[in-house]
């Protein structure tokens, strides 16, 4: 196992310039080399159905509406938010290299945060989507113009990064007096668990923060989602309201998933939430979750199915 680099600081204390992520040593070796190659499975399935989902909303003209734009955003943002977590687990996992500098795990820390906060604002704007396309049809056009569906992603992503920002100011002015992090990643309760600086004033940054996005965002996905099953209620077709009640049955469970795992870890206070079951769930919200994604949202429908199905006939008569 490498060893920690230190180096001495300005008043003989010993600096930490670099973290060990502990992962889960409660595994047999056997089973974490079966865990990596699970993992590995799930994170190229994830990153392989998100890129095709990307391509065909790109290639297909059929898929370039409001509804198709936005969840190719999500899946864009899926392969960078699985990916700032799990490379890094699988090679902890498959090779024993467990170390992270300083920088790299302030960095984790902070694209892991400013992603989830984009991934549910995009999801505020596509139940908000749903809503005017299945309870006002008639408006949905004029209402869902391509100027508005561009300028609400971009406001997403720049919003949730630049307001996240505050967070590398604060973990660059933190000490730490220990190294060993009892996790797969650089989350926020173990990390300042170690700092020997007052980390007070972070946690209810962090605290206020997280609850107004996770839960804010919550309050108004489901109050777009009532509002579709009331409008899908009252459908005349009897086989419309099932086909979208199934739709609208099948986004809630994922919503339940990252919803649920983010109110497990982030609104709770930091001494209620245990270390292994901090891990437990992370793993549901940066794992399970974006694997799910691409088959709820994009690959069980017909539109992108036949779209699927045109591309590989076009590759076939190229080739």
């Amino acid at each position: 196992q490498d060893e920690l680099e230190f180096s001495m600081g300005p008043e003989n204390e010993t600096a930490v310039t670099e973290f060990i992520l502990e992962g889960f040593p409660e595994l047999d070796p056997r089973l974490q080399v079966f865990f990596s190659l699970v993992l590995l499975l799930m994170y190229l399935t994830t990153v392989m159905g998100n890129a095709t989902i990307i391509f065909l909303v790109c290639v297909d003209h059929y898929l370039q509406t409001p509804m198709y734009f936005f969840i190719s955003n999500l899946a864009f943002l899926e392969i960078w938010f699985t990916s700032s977590t799990g490379i890094k687990l699988f090679v902890m996992l498959s090779s024993g290299q467990n170390t992270l500098s300083l920088s790299s795990c302030f960095a984790q820390n902070y694209f892991y945060f400013a992603m989830g906060c984009t991934e549910f604002m995009l999801l505020v704007v596509m139940s908000f989507d749903r809503y005017v396309a299945i309870c006002q049809p008639l408006r949905y056009a004029a209402i869902m113009k391509p100027q508005l569906c561009v300028r609400l992603v971009v406001a997403a992503w720049i919003l949730s990064f630049a307001l996240l920002s505050y967070r590398l100011l604060f973990l660059s002015k933190l000490s730490f007096c220990g190294s060993k992090i009892p996790h797969f990643f650089c989350d926020n309760s173990p990390l300042f668990k170690l700092s020997c600086s007052d980390t007070s004033l972070l946690w209810k940054i962090d605290s206020v923060f997280i609850s107004c996005v996770v839960l804010g965002s919550l309050c108004l996905t489901l109050a777009f989602y009532i509002c579709i099953v009331f409008c899908v209620l009252h459908l005349p077709a009897a086989s419309g309201r099932k086909k979208a009640l199934t739709t609208c049955s099948s986004h809630l469970i994922t919503l339940s998933i990252a919803y649920g795992s983010c109110i497990a870890l982030y609104t709770r206070p930091a001494e209620v939430v245990s270390l292994s079951t901090n891990k437990s769930v992370a793993l549901l919200n940066t794992v399970l979750y974006p694997f799910l994604n691409p088959f709820i949202y994009s690959l069980r429908n017909k539109p992108v199915i036949l779209a699927l199905s045109k591309s590989i006939a076009r590759a076939r008569t190229k080739l």
